[in-house]
């Protein structure tokens, strides 16, 4: 998917969303810890090549990564849900939502997460969910901006000590 975004100056900027490859995992690592997902220095490469790989067997699971002349400056993961319930309308989970702070603010995270609500209405789910932490208000403003609601409750457990 290639599309112009407009910049702060109204120069068109070419975006590219595309499934990230093995070859994009450091990439994709750099953006998780500049945008505060993850601490600097905590990403194995090795260990994330192994997820990454397993990640690719799944039947609809993409990590998809946006890029502004070609230099990544975006991504996000994409998991289409088979279900039971809801006449076995499938659903959307969006993971790991990502964007480089030098260009935040200039619709990137708008283009990913469009270009994920496109994705998920193509393979036929009934909704398209994801979760932000708590302190992250910036972001829920963002979301709410594009359509998001907030829906119930969400609920996790730590299942380890890391």
């Amino acid at each position: 998917m290639s599309a112009a975004m407009e910049a702060p100056d109204s120069d068109p900027i070419e975006v590219v969303i595309r499934p990230a490859t093995r070859d994009d995992l450091p990439a994709v690592l750099a953006l998780y810890e500049a945008a505060g997902l993850d601490a600097p220095g905590t990403h194995d490469l090795a260990r994330a090549q192994a997820a990454f790989d397993r990640i690719s067997r799944y039947p609809d699971y993409t990590v998809w990564l946006a890029e502004l002349e070609a230099r990544p400056v975006g991504t996000l993961a994409l998991v289409i849900l088979d279900n039971l319930a809801h006449g076995c309308a499938p659903s959307a989970l969006v993971e790991d939502v990502a964007v480089a702070p030098d260009v935040q603010g200039q619709g990137l995270g708008r283009r990913l997460l469009t270009h994920a609500m496109q994705h998920a209405r193509t393979r036929g789910c009934y909704k398209l969910a994801l979760s932000s932490r708590a302190s992250r208000v910036r972001s829920h403003d963002f979301y709410r901006h594009l359509g998001f609601e907030v829906h119930g409750y969400s609920f996790l457990v730590t299942l380890d000590d890391a």
